[in-house]
């Protein structure tokens, strides 16, 4: 079984983070939704309060499949000042582990120097921080480990390229057709 760690700090847009967990965990991936808190609730950027499975300090990151980075404000600055969420991004994309942002959180892999070379895409306005990345407009842009998506409206895309990724186009599919996605 595949297993992902989504990353959640306090300020984080709930819609990114929280739809890639439940279509992961559908699609029969184990998420780990990891606080850099150092509590297990996070405050969203909308006011809504949830429960995480663990701090990131207790975390064991080498279990893990792949990482995610969920956007809002001011959750992506919280995300790209953690300690724990450069170390262990750039070990990710070191050893070719899936490393995936939405929204502003791409600027974060930028700003670590991870997307040089690499096609990627954000919410407007953030283009400036993909440091080293050829700017896409689309809604998701994978390139080889690295999965990037422009914001809250492409939360579904987003997540069904991750499962794409960890499991296979056939299980993001039927996941799709099952939430009657697009129908």
């Amino acid at each position: 079984m595949k297993k992902l760690g989504v990353f959640m700090a306090d300020g984080c847009e709930e819609i990114e983070a929280l739809t890639v967990v439940d279509l992961a965990r559908r699609a029969g991936i184990e998420v780990a939704m990891i606080s850099i808190t150092g509590e297990k609730l996070v405050k969203g950027a909308h006011g809504i309060n949830f429960q995480t499975d663990i701090p990131a300090e207790y975390m064991d990151f080498d279990m893990l499949d792949g990482i995610v980075l969920p956007g809002g404000m001011p959750g992506t600055l919280n995300l790209g000042a953690n300690d724990y969420v450069q170390k262990i991004i750039a070990q990710f994309a070191s050893e070719g582990k899936l490393v995936s942002a939405i929204c502003a959180a791409p600027s974060v892999l930028g700003e670590a120097g991870l997307l040089k070379g690499k096609k990627a895409t954000s919410y407007p306005g953030f283009e400036d921080k993909l440091i080293g990345a050829e700017i896409c407009a689309d809604a998701v842009v994978v390139d080889g480990n690295i999965i990037t998506s422009r914001g809250m409206g492409t939360a579904i895309d987003f997540a069904l390229a991750i499962i794409e990724y960890l499991v296979d186009k056939e299980t993001a599919d039927k996941l799709s057709a099952g939430i009657i996605y697009k129908a």
